[in-house]
């Protein structure tokens, strides 16, 4: 599937990197965290799915930064230490939500393979110490700053393109 636009994401696995495509441009680029799995499409392999993708919503217009997600809800808690100790096994996902969905019926898109159903996300983290290395559970962290200024550039529908 061919779906390659003049204004899109371009995610890569291998450079831990999203750059923003826009008039076949590159307008911005940041360093990301994707998997520590790897690459891979399965529901429950904790992989970062592969392919073309769309932006399904925008979560978290008008909240602080640092505001924490759980279930895409803001829980009108702010991220701190003290909050990360309390909750030590949560997967913070903060500031901003992008959420994913696949475009590739077999691949990402459907039954056990679809990146929506997976909960795949473009989002902020509390371990930006880790952006730039493979440590998430499937989704692309970003630093917190970053993915408050990427959420301002794109909207819905805008196309996402993972590769290794």
């Amino acid at each position: 599937m061919n779906l390659v636009s003049s204004d899109y994401l371009d995610i890569s696995i291998k450079a831990q990197c999203l750059r923003l495509i826009e008039n076949g441009q590159i307008t911005a680029e940041y360093s990301v965290s994707t998997a520590r799995n790897g690459a891979g499409e399965r529901k429950g392999s904790e992989c970062t799915p592969t392919g073309w993708h769309q932006i399904r919503a925008k979560i978290g217009a008008h909240a602080a930064p640092n505001s924490v997600f759980v279930g895409r809800r803001a829980t009108g808690e702010i991220f701190t230490t003290e909050l990360a100790a309390q909750f030590p096994q949560r997967d913070w996902i903060l500031s901003r939500i992008l959420w994913l969905s696949g475009l590739e019926a077999g691949k990402n898109r459907y039954h056990d393979v679809d990146s929506a159903w997976r909960y795949i996300y473009i989002h902020g983290t509390a371990e930006e110490d880790l952006i730039g290395q493979p440590s998430s559970h499937g989704c692309i962290r970003m630093r917190n700053v970053d993915i408050i200024d990427l959420f301002q550039r794109v909207q819905p529908g805008f196309k996402v393109w993972i590769h290794d």
